[in-house]
């Protein structure tokens, strides 16, 4: 017995259901790699709001060295960039979208502290010298600044609370490796 093509039912005309079915599968598997990608992509990082503070050596050959050998990653924190107009001289990282960040500025003036007798810390070659919490504004509270004062140029450190040592270990690093030392130069108490 032949089957007249004329009197096929109208669900045998169209493609045959194993292709529909796999173009189904298809379309799903697209759309849920459409979704895992972008539940995965992450927005560009937010910039870091600076403001300006005097740094008469910013421009200098010492700081441009140390800004261009500056790594992109301190640990858990990522380069951020900064928010226009960025003072020179300045950089910043993040550990996450809004976290508080580690910030370094080059070229500041000598800190007002930093007389003969300030306790010095050595971190990797380079001597530091923190500025205690009472010389910080109420906004900085839990940060610590620390200033390179080894080097022909200042370079501050900021970092927040619960950085751990990583970001001050690798700067130091950077600093060493770009920067010669130099006797430091205390001011006289008085």
């Amino acid at each position: 017995m032949t089957t007249d093509p004329d009197t096929r039912s109208a669900a045998d005309a169209g493609p045959p259901r194993a292709l529909l079915i796999a173009a189904v599968a298809l379309g799903v598997v697209a759309i849920g790699v459409i979704l895992a990608i972008a539940a995965t992509r992450q927005a560009p990082p937010e910039p870091v709001v600076l403001s300006t503070v005097p740094a008469p050596k910013a421009a200098d050959a010492a700081c441009r060295a140390l800004t261009d050998a500056l790594p992109e990653r301190l640990g858990d924190y990522q380069r951020a960039p900064l928010a226009q107009p960025a003072p020179q001289g300045a950089a910043a990282w993040r550990a996450g979208s809004g976290g508080e960040p580690v910030v370094l500025r080059c070229g500041l003036e000598r800190p007002l502290d930093f007389v003969v007798g300030s306790p010095i810390q050595v971190v990797d070659r380079v001597q530091w010298f923190e500025v205690t919490a009472g010389q910080q504004s109420a906004g900085d509270a839990g940060r610590s600044t620390w200033y390179a004062v080894d080097r022909p140029v200042y370079v501050a450190l900021t970092l927040p609370s619960g950085s751990g040592p990583t970001p001050i270990q690798q700067l130091s690093d950077a600093i060493d490796h770009t920067v010669a030392a130099v006797p430091i130069d205390p001011a006289q108490p008085g």
